[in-house]
Parts: C-alpha cells; structure tokens; sequence
C-alpha cells in the first residue's frame, strides 16, 4: 500500500519541477525578455495527464471496502457490501424458496414467498452473522399436461423438478465462489424438498475437499410439530387441513395480513374442495400464525446450528 503512494509522490514531485522549467518560453529561458505564455502548453498538458494517471495508481492501490450496511437481504445490498459481511465473518446464507401457486380463495398466490421470506430472516437474525438470498419463487408444481395438482388452477406457476435443482445449483456455486462456507437451502413448499435434498447432498459431497457445505433444512418443513400443536387445542386432521387451511393461513396472517380475505370463505356458493383448499381456513388466527412460524423457525436454527463448523 505505502510504495505506490510514495512512488506517485516523487513522480508527482518530478514532474511539477520539470513542469516549472519546461513551461518557461526558451526566450526566458536564455535571458532574453519574456513573451507571453500559451494558455494550454505542451508540458501543461502532459503534467495533467501524468497527474490523472498518479492519481488512478493510487485509487486502484487502495481496496474497496465498505461497512456492515443494516440489512442481511443480499438483494438491497452492494457487492462491496456482501464481500465485507464475508470478510468479517458473514460465512453462511440462506436460500428460501417459496412458490406461486392457488391458495384458495382466500390467498394470494405468493403466500409460500411471504411466508419464507420472513421466516428466512427470523432464522438468520437468530444465528447471527447470516445473510438471506433472494427468494426463488419458481418451483415444482405438478404437470401440466394433462394438468396435476396446483397446476389445476390458473395463476400457479410451476417448472420441472429437474430446472427447479439447476437453479438451486446455480445459485449454491455463485455462492460458493463468492466466499460463503454454508449455503443453507429453505424450502416452504412440499414438492420442493426432494430436488432441494439431491441437489444439496451431492454439492456438499463435491466440495468436501474445500469445507463448502450445502444444507436442506429439511426440519423446517416437518409439520409434525404443528399438527401437534394445534391437535392440542382441539382441532382435528379435518379441521386442520393440508393445504389452505389453517397452519397456511395462519402462517400468512402473521407474515403478511394484506394477502388473506377470511369474508371471501363466507361468500362461497360451493365446497372448499372445489377451491383448492382444505380444513377450516375460517379458525385461521394472527396468533396462531405467530406460534406455528415460531415452530419451523426454531427448527430451522437447530438444524443449521449443529450444521456449522465449530470456532
């Protein structure tokens, strides 16, 4: 860092002598009287562009660096940012996935990505010294000729197991290269766990030698512990549903309230299983919500923890 600034400072100082000595007229020079200099000599020009260049040497010589900014979403952040967070010990990132999909009559398609996308934060701010992706919305979601599953119903979009593990493995080996140590892949969505769990085992195998490690944190998605939760307070498997119904929007009510319209439930001609949803999404509660997010999100940090190299 110091020889290039004292080499620019001697050639810095060189110059403005030969500068001195060159920009007087040879008249002057020879003692003979002085005419009136150009405005843009020959050796003016040069000094500035020597300057210019000294200048970039310097600026080039010092590395860019950049504070922690406030928030770990690696989308409003700089790449100055994200390689100083790495350099002090930002080493794991989380990849949520959520999904656009019918969720019934009552949510909005882009509940699986509102719900990860707070509860990846509530993970990293609980590990501390993690930062969070950008969602992957795009997700497995059934064939669609003939049409299978979410598919069904307009608005849900869906791409091939095969490309949903492409993109996970693309953006695990960006991660990778720029310096992160534990790639953590979440996944809000049931078809989504299988592509996530190949993709994970064999980059995490692959990159053994480099103590890279590539996570499915799979006990994020076990329900076992929500079903649990809610039978205790007197719901039935009926009542609860396994999609739409009440751990869903729950969840969605916590996350994100504007995408959830319990009146349109009342106003339905028809069966909810017609809808695209099951259970009884109408004993759906904030409160609720808050307590079965809590429940993936505690998950989540155990599995992760014991995942993470020891200090």
């Amino acid at each position: 860092m110091k020889r290039p600034v004292r080499f620019v400072q001697c050639l810095l100082g060189g110059l403005r002598d030969a500068a001195r000595a060159g920009s007087k007229p040879a008249a002057a020079r020879a003692g003979a009287p002085a005419t009136p200099e150009r405005r843009f000599s020959p050796a003016k020009i040069a000094l500035s562009t020597l300057i210019g260049f000294a200048i970039a040497v310097v600026a080039v010589s010092r590395p860019l660096t950049a504070p922690l900014p406030t928030t770990i979403d690696m989308a409003d952040m700089t790449w100055i940012e994200v390689r100083s967070a790495i350099d002090l010990g930002y080493a794991t990132v989380i990849v949520p996935s959520g999904g656009i999909e019918q969720n019934g009559p009552h949510m909005v398609l882009g509940k699986h990505d509102y719900v990860v996308r707070f509860t990846a934060e509530r993970i990293a701010s609980k590990l501390g010294k993690v930062l969070v992706a950008p969602v992957v919305s795009f997700v497995p979601q059934g064939d669609l000729a003939p049409a299978t599953d979410n598919m069904r119903f307009p608005g849900t979009i869906g791409v091939p197991d095969k490309v949903f593990a492409e993109v996970l493995e693309g953006i695990a080996r960006s991660l990778k290269s720029a310096g992160f140590r534990t790639i953590c892949f979440i996944a809000d969505h049931g078809p989504s766990q299988i592509p996530q769990k190949e993709v994970a085992t064999r980059l995490s195998r692959e990159w053994a030698d480099d103590r890279v490690k590539v996570l499915s944190v799979d006990d994020y998605y076990a329900d076992a512990a929500q079903n649990r939760y809610l039978l205790s307070q007197g719901e039935t498997p009926t009542s609860i549903g396994d999609h739409a119904g009440i751990i869903d929007t729950s969840e969605l009510l916590a996350a994100h309230p504007e995408g959830v319209d319990l009146a349109r439930l009342a106003q339905l001609p028809f069966t909810l299983a017609e809808t695209g949803a099951s259970g009884n999404p109408l004993k759906a509660s904030i409160e609720r919500g808050n307590a079965l997010l809590e429940l993936k999100i505690d998950a989540a940090v155990r599995q992760i923890q014991s995942s993470l190299p020891t200090q």
